[in-house]
């Protein structure tokens, strides 16, 4: 089970502009959170936000991640922005929408990060030189025909997993996250190719 303070680096990774605020933002709960939510309205830039009110763990824990002791808490990119005097007084200064927008950019940059054909052969290559990769899909959703002398003997799940095993960083970094994999060695590879069904399984991950 995670613990809050997991809970809360989770969202302040997660989230490139969130709002930690007492109430929400259709109904603020205090006059500092709704003077914060209007300011963010009026850029128009979305983001998300946390009712603390609802969450008293987190209320009472963030400060201590933070070292801010009230609320509203704005973060951009995970670092703490400030309150509700900062906010407004970045808005007033015309910062606040330079640094709003900058983090909808990252994020936007960051969402549409996929790795190429070419990177997904070449990763899977590094620990199985010999492989022969097919790539059948696109953007992070691909299938994976893997053929490779790496895995005579061994059983279809540890054909898979030494596969998948050459792409832990893009599966966890979100540049990847539906692939199937499909792996056979040159002989099996070559039956299949003559025969009409193959007895082989996918796995979806």
């Amino acid at each position: 089970m995670k613990t809050t303070e997991e809970k809360i680096r989770e969202q302040l990774a997660g989230n490139p502009i969130i709002l930690y605020m007492k109430g929400v933002p259709d109904k603020p709960e205090c006059g500092f959170s709704a003077k914060t939510v209007g300011i963010l309205k009026q850029t128009g830039i979305p983001y998300t936000y946390v009712n603390v009110l609802a969450a008293p763990f987190i209320r009472e824990k963030l400060p201590s991640i933070s070292h801010w002791p009230t609320y509203p808490q704005l973060f951009v990119n995970g670092e703490l922005v400030g309150g509700c005097d900062i906010v407004d007084a970045m808005n007033n200064d015309g910062s606040l929408l330079p640094l709003l927008k900058s983090a909808e950019t990252k994020d936007e940059t960051a969402s549409g990060e996929h790795l190429s054909v070419a990177e997904v052969t070449a990763l899977v290559k590094q620990n199985l030189a010999d492989a022969e990769v097919i790539v059948d899909g696109a953007g992070c959703d691909l299938t994976l025909t893997v053929i490779s002398g790496c895995f005579a003997d061994l059983p279809l799940v540890k054909k898979q997993q030494a596969v998948l095993a050459t792409l832990k960083a893009p599966l966890a970094s979100g540049k990847l996250h539906a692939v199937s994999v499909l792996a056979y060695t040159p002989e099996e590879w070559q039956a299949k190719q003559s025969a009409s069904t193959s007895g082989l399984l996918q796995i979806q991950l």
